[in-house]
């Protein structure tokens, strides 16, 4: 979407260190097993009994949490998440969004080959526990 500015992991830190947030939408068991330091998590998509399915509570749970001119990256696993993300956002008037394009694992093409290394490939810190970053404490803090 022309609308929302891609950036490379090592650039969406940088903004991370200007005091943008990192809005982290893969799954929870994704999330819990490594996240870029600092992340908060809001699946965009959960794994159902048929596969991954639309989180019904997305974009209602990151309006509770956070303004509409919050400065947030958006990443995910490859940035296929973060861009459905983000354009679901951008719709419903979120104003500073920046997807960051190769995600935690990087960006792959249609035959499965690295594009872009992600987030743990360049070497930017990670970790396994946020306190009141996973989606389970945020769901709780918009009352959901």
């Amino acid at each position: 979407m022309a609308n929302i500015k891609r950036v490379s992991p090592a650039e969406a830190k940088q903004l991370q260190d200007e005091g943008w947030l990192y809005l982290d939408v893969r799954t929870e068991p994704e999330y819990a097993a490594g996240h870029p330091a600092g992340a908060h998590n809001v699946p965009v998509m959960s794994a159902g009994p048929r596969g991954m399915a639309p989180n019904p509570e997305f974009l209602a749970v990151v309006e509770a949490l956070y303004s509409r001119d919050q400065k947030l990256v958006l990443g995910c696993g490859s940035g296929q998440r973060s861009m459905r993300a983000a354009e679901m956002m951008l719709t419903a008037g979120f104003t500073s969004l920046i997807e960051q394009r190769a995600g935690f694992s990087g960006a792959r093409d249609a035959f499965g080959q690295l594009t872009e290394p992600g987030w743990t490939a360049a070497g930017l810190p990670v970790e396994t526990a946020t306190t009141g970053g996973s989606y389970g404490e945020l769901r709780t803090k918009a009352g959901r």
